[in-house]
């Protein structure tokens, strides 16, 4: 079992012709554990809008989203808090660093709270493939968006997970970088038997999609 989407529709798009011709938006949709999925639109069209509903961070919709058949806006605070340690990771548009923190304190803020799935070795490792070992004890407010960007995705992959939801994570990338980065997630998904769910504005060939939706 994974997400169904029941005719979701968001209150802020109820009235956009858009809606009209979304794969997503009053549809009915499953996605399973495993699955990678793909998420592609313009600006606009409701991309960290959607990210935000699968995380139960907004309730303004109509229509239904189930996890593991519950829905989610039903949820108690407890409840969605244990899946979010156990179910879900995600890596936000803007991020959401603690600018202060250093690189490495950001990415270890994930590892600690969480049952370490990740030793310090591992961490170290990735740093090193995606090339920002260097700044692991620099602030994040000294490192570019880039790097921050990749900061990110590292501590999404410090939690335990069943699915993997990215906004727009490679929006700073460079075409070799991405390549990096698309290939450490594949591996950590594929390991874990997870599911990734990621937006962006374009197609790509980063993964092997299962599933890939206009929204």
């Amino acid at each position: 079992m994974g997400f169904i989407l029941n005719n979701v529709i968001p209150e802020i798009l109820a009235d956009r012709p858009s809606v009209g011709i979304s794969g997503i938006w009053g549809s009915a949709i499953e996605w399973a554990k495993g699955d990678f999925i793909k998420i592609t639109a313009p600006s606009g069209t409701g991309k960290t809008t959607l990210v935000h509903l699968l995380y139960g961070l907004r309730t303004d919709y109509s229509g239904e989203i189930l996890y593991e058949g519950k829905n989610i806006r039903l949820l108690n605070p407890d409840e969605l808090a244990n899946i979010r340690q156990l179910h879900w990771s995600i890596i936000f548009q803007d991020l959401r660093l603690f600018p202060s923190l250093t690189a490495r304190e950001n990415i270890e803020l994930k590892r600690v709270l969480q049952n370490p799935i990740v030793t310090p070795e591992e961490l170290e490792k990735m740093a090193e493939q995606l090339g920002i070992r260097s700044i692991l004890d620099q602030p994040i407010m000294h490192c570019s968006y880039g790097e921050q960007q990749r900061v990110s995705i590292i501590r999404a992959l410090m939690q335990p997970f069943q699915f993997l939801i990215m906004d727009e994570p490679f929006s700073h990338l460079d075409k070799a970088n991405k390549k990096i980065a698309a290939a450490l997630i594949a591996l950590e998904c594929k390991k874990r038997n997870a599911g990734l769910i990621i937006t962006d504005l374009d197609h790509d060939e980063h993964f092997d999609y299962q599933v890939s939706l206009n929204l």
